[in-house]
């Protein structure tokens, strides 16, 4: 490592428990990049596998992160927590499951709309 650079260490959460891509990462790491990391590392025999950084959020402290920002700009700093590895959850949303939501928004306004007819 570089002196002057930050590093964080993170381990990242998937839906089933299990922790992946344990490692030191830049804080000046984005989340988009990230994210592509683990596309590209994601375990085999999954039901849930993403197929783009789309597909996935990642959530640290309660709050989404924004794919244009790195680490730093996050508020992700090391040695915050006991033992110093810092735990990010993954969560997956295909972008089917996305449109579906979409549609199903869709037929919710067309179902509270009401009309009167006087005869």
């Amino acid at each position: 490592m570089a002196e002057g650079i930050e590093h964080v260490e993170l381990k990242f959460r998937i839906y089933d428990g299990t922790d992946i891509s344990h490692g030191s990462y830049a804080s000046s790491t984005t989340v988009t990049a990230l994210k592509q990391k683990l596309v590209s590392e994601w375990p085999q025999g999954k039901s849930v596998v993403p197929k783009t950084v789309n597909d996935m959020k990642l959530i640290h402290l309660g709050k989404v992160l924004e794919n244009n920002k790195t680490l730093s700009e996050c508020g992700v700093r090391d040695g915050a927590f006991a033992g110093g590895v810092i735990t990010m959850h993954v969560v997956i949303q295909p972008a089917i499951a996305k449109i579906k939501s979409a549609k199903k928004q869709d037929e919710t306004g067309k179902l509270n709309t009401c009309g009167c007819t006087i005869l």
